[in-house]
């Protein structure tokens, strides 16, 4: 696939690793059960964009979840461990940049490109934590 920049995430993903997610998921407020579930979890990630409007779908044995949004536009939603957040996804450059604010006012940023590689990267901050996921697009 030739596309570049912030169209090069479209398409489907496949979970390849993870690095400090739990420590993450912690710093989040996340409980313990949900945290080992997710651990397990090895999602799909579908990507998609239709008129400027975009769409996240993330598949796993465990929750299917999705959500459509359009750039520079806050919307609220429910995350996958049931909090009730307030998001803003922005394209800066080749990165999509999702800062997500949770009813205690704790900040979350969440950044996504493809790599070098090929491979879709996910780095994810909340207070001092940091963690990493990494996904290879679908065959």
């Amino acid at each position: 696939m030739t596309n570049s920049g912030i169209e090069a995430l479209k398409g489907t993903w496949d979970y390849v690793d993870s690095e400090n997610l739990d420590e993450f998921m912690k710093e989040l407020g996340v409980g313990w059960a949900m945290r080992m579930a997710a651990k397990g979890a090895k999602p799909r990630l579908i990507i998609s964009e239709n008129n400027g409007k975009w769409n996240i779908k993330s598949e796993s044995t465990f929750k299917t979840v999705s959500y459509d949004f359009t750039p520079g536009i806050e919307f609220n939603e429910v995350t996958p461990d049931g909090r009730e957040v307030t998001t803003i996804i922005n394209f800066e450059g080749n990165k999509w940049e999702n800062v997500t604010i949770d009813k205690s006012g704790k900040k979350s940023l969440v950044t996504r490109y493809v790599d070098d590689k090929g491979q879709q990267i996910i780095d994810m901050e909340c207070g001092s934590v940091k963690a990493r996921r990494w996904y290879k697009r679908a065959e």
